[in-house]
């Protein structure tokens, strides 16, 4: 079996290389070596970089290794999320773009030497904090699933995890009895990111509660795979009783061009248990590459359930549900509104939107921080359309509202609602079209119609 190693310097991959390589001939392994430098941590990447290379040349492995700029590419890239079979890869954050860029080059890797499998070293410990992770960002079952044992690639070949099993502190004294050093990435203990927050600060205060807490997260997910393999195949096979692709046509039969969805018979899906219900919708949306929420799955049920023919639902990315008679329509269409211009300018500045009508000075008030040469922030302003979960801050109300809301409020729709103008600071909007907004008292906004 040909198989390479994700080597990135660290204890859990170095250790993973070391102990294949006491076993290669036993195990009937021809090892690699992968390392991916990130175009991340300067210096000390280029080292790590060093390091593996030299590793895998004592112990005899060919190495591979290639570049990526991470930044730029997290820069550019839309905040989806792939899937290699059936685990997702989040790309809405550099650690995220990071990883995707990973497994991508680990595909590029499995088709081109070529190998049978790619293994990376995922350790119980990886595990605890992903299931963890997921369930505070309000995962279904298939996200609690965590980090799976084996994944079947596009390119043919698999990904790995045997150390999954394993915790970290028998990683280190592995290590330790073998006097084999590794590399610390120094980005680990910064607790800007999520999982390092999970890491260092979470997981140790649940574990004061239940020191099993990261064997019982490791248990979750394999529940939740075993659990999530078998409602893959009974949705399936329901979704052959309840989903039909595409629109009836006059004389019978059903038009199947994929602009016509598909579409699943409200009797049939209403007879179900509603755990089926949910499992069917989000079957159905999933032909279309949706992926509703929770929120949303259960929007598309009342819509079903209760709807009136002709009733519509616009849900995110371009995903939307229509109620007949007989059934409720999915489709999957451009994002409104996407097609939009938007405007940035740096603060102090102005924007000119002959698009939207409206010019706009933004300035600092003297409440703002300033930079050391008192002139410039890194803060940006920018003008764009509103977007499904775009919240808005009324003045003199009690908490954040949709906008949405707000606009059917205003009785705002058609193709005035798409093209709404909102102007978002640093991650808020502070000026709506029509709207007065809790202002923000570093930040002054003076606007004029075109």
């Amino acid at each position: 079996m040909r198989l390479a190693v994700g080597l990135s310097g660290g204890a859990d991959s170095v250790a993973l290389l070391c102990a294949l390589a006491e076993r290669r001939r036993e195990l009937g392994l021809v090892l690699h070596a992968a390392h991916l430098h990130h175009g991340l941590r300067g210096e000390e990447a280029d080292a790590d970089l060093a390091f593996s290379s030299e590793l895998a040349a004592r112990l005899g492995i060919r190495f591979h290794q290639s570049r990526v700029d991470t930044a730029a590419e997290a820069r550019r890239s839309p905040k989806s999320a792939p899937e290699v079979s059936g685990e997702t890869l989040p790309t809405d954050s550099i650690e995220g773009t990071a990883r995707r860029l990973r497994y991508k080059w680990f595909g590029k890797l499995l088709s081109d030497v070529p190998l049978d499998a790619v293994a990376t070293a995922h350790t119980l410990d990886d595990q605890a904090e992903t299931v963890l992770a997921k369930f505070l960002r309000g995962a279904w079952t298939e996200g609690l699933s965590g980090i799976h044992p084996k994944l079947e690639t596009p390119e043919g070949g698999s990904i790995v995890r045997p150390l999954l099993r394993t915790t970290r502190a028998e990683i280190e004294a592995y290590l330790h009895a073998h006097c084999q050093t590794w590399r610390e990435d120094s980005t680990n203990r910064h607790l800007t990111f999520t999982r390092n927050r999970i890491r260092h600060e979470l997981l140790p205060q649940l574990e004061t509660w239940n020191p099993q807490l990261r064997d019982h997260l490791a248990q979750m997910a394999e529940l939740a795979r075993a659990e999530e393999a078998w409602w893959r195949t009974e949705a399936s096979r329901l979704a052959s009783e309840v989903i039909v692709r595409g629109r009836p046509v006059r004389g019978g039969g059903r038009a199947s061009t994929t602009a016509d969805g598909v579409a699943l018979d409200i009797a049939r899906l209403a007879a179900a248990p509603v755990a089926i219900q949910r499992r069917l919708l989000r079957y159905a949306a999933a032909q279309l590459e949706a992926a509703p929420d929770f929120n949303a799955t259960e929007a598309l049920r009342s819509l079903a359930e209760t709807g009136k023919a002709g009733q519509k639902l616009e849900l995110e990315q371009g995903f939307r549900a229509e109620r007949t008679h007989r059934e409720l329509r999915l489709t999957r269409g451009p994002v409104i509104g996407s097609d939009l211009q938007q405007y940035e300018c740096g603060i102090p500045g102005e924007l000119s939107a002959p698009v939207f009508g409206i010019t706009i000075r933004i300035d600092l008030t003297s409440q703002a921080p300033r930079s050391s040469s008192n002139h410039e922030t890194d803060l940006k302003a920018v003008l764009r359309p509103w977007k499904a979960g775009d919240r808005v801050r009324l003045r003199y109300s009690s908490g954040p509202r949709k906008v949405k809301e707000v606009l059917e409020r205003m009785k705002i729709a058609g193709e005035d609602r798409i093209g709404w103008p909102v102007l978002e600071i640093a991650g808020r909007i502070l000026w709506m079209r029509g709207v007065e907004l809790e202002p923000d008292p570093a930040i002054r906004i003076a606007i004029a119609e075109n």
